[in-house]
């Protein structure tokens, strides 16, 4: 399929080698959720050892409230980039929380930057999440806490004290688990955002073609607000009957051939991102299995198309990768499979047993 191998080329799943500051995706985030996320994504996308160091890469909660790898020389763009285009579109990216705000009278982007400064106050060390929670709580008024059922108490609304966090210059230290946050050494968010960062143009040039609505639910925006920033040099295209639309600059970039990669991506890789999934997947069984509601497996992509699932089983030092391919594989296939699996036991630092295949 021309648009699935088009996202291929452009998220650089069809390289071997590279370099933090030519990674295209690091442009819009690489989501770093669970053992197989950002650097895994990253490793997928021919970085590895030396390139992937720790000094060099940076953890924010930016889009959709989830933690996200940038370069760190990046962050003052990446900050202004990821800010609520509106105060209606901070509404709808903090959810519930906006209700009682708005009863009280308080703006969102109003809120968002009360969150900030108290925790900006409360982070001056490496804290971790709960203690942070706790603390901010305690600083806010009424309208910014709710009642949490598991464990009895008074806290903040999740998501407001998540995208607060790049507002008050607050990083996640890589590796933990619960989250520690800790301030950004000499974090100052830039005046404006470039052309690179714009998060509307870099859906479109990694996840184009695309229509404002596809934008919209990848940020949790509104639709209004996304058309009211639509870049103006795009053309359309039409994809399965479906007008959409990609940057000018891509716009001939359909025909070339289909990257013959194969990878087994994270279950959160942006190239699952898409929220265009029928086109992705077309059958609802598969789309399903792809896509649970708890306890998400990652993909096989071959050639351009996703060819299965696959589902990591750890214990000690061993790991077995289970692979539910969904049609008949060659020998090749589950060869090029197999020593994916070999790179992700690497990358884990442990042992593969084997890759387990099911069809």
């Amino acid at each position: 399929m021309q648009v699935l191998g088009f996202r291929m080329r452009v998220q650089q799943l069809d390289r071997t080698d590279g370099t933090l500051g030519d990674t295209a995706v690091l442009d819009i985030g690489v989501q770093d959720t669970g053992p197989d996320g950002g650097r895994w994504a990253l490793r997928n996308r021919g970085l590895a050892g030396p390139v992937l160091a720790e000094a060099d890469l940076a953890t924010m909660w930016t889009v959709r409230g989830a933690p996200h790898l940038y370069r760190r020389e990046d962050l003052p763009q990446v900050a202004a980039a990821v800010t609520p285009f509106s105060d209606a579109d901070a509404g709808k990216r903090i959810y519930d929380a906006a209700k009682p705000l708005k009863a009280a009278g308080i703006g969102n982007l109003a809120a968002l930057d009360a969150v900030a400064t108290a925790m900006r106050s409360v982070v001056t060390e490496p804290l971790v999440k709960g203690e942070v929670s706790a603390r901010v709580a305690a600083l806010m008024p009424e309208p910014y806490l709710r009642f949490c059922r598991p464990c009895d108490g008074i806290h903040l609304y999740e998501m407001p004290f998540r995208l607060a966090a790049v507002r008050a210059g607050l990083e996640l230290r890589a590796g933990t688990s619960p989250p520690v946050l800790q301030p950004i050494a000499g974090f100052r968010p830039a005046d404006h955002v470039p052309e690179r960062f714009d998060l509307i143009r870099a859906y479109l040039r990694l996840l184009g073609p695309a229509t404002p609505k596809h934008v919209a639910d990848y940020l949790d925006a509104p639709v209004k607000d996304v058309k009211a920033r639509w870049p103006a040099d795009v053309a359309e295209v039409s994809v399965a009957g479906e007008t959409r639309w990609v940057l000018s600059a891509d716009a001939d970039r359909f025909d070339a051939p289909r990257p013959q990669a194969v990878r087994l991506l994270g279950p959160f890789d942006l190239f699952l991102q898409a929220k265009d999934r029928p086109l992705l997947v077309d059958d609802p069984a598969r789309a399903k299995a792809l896509w649970p509601v708890l306890g998400r497996p990652g993909a096989v992509v071959a050639a351009g198309e996703l060819a299965g699932t696959w589902r990591p089983r750890q214990s000690g030092g061993k790991l077995t990768v289970q692979v539910a391919l969904w049609s008949a594989a060659s020998t090749r296939l589950r060869a090029a499979i197999t020593e994916q699996a070999e790179q992700l036991a690497a990358h884990r630092q442990v042992r593969l047993v084997e890759a387990d295949f099911t069809d």
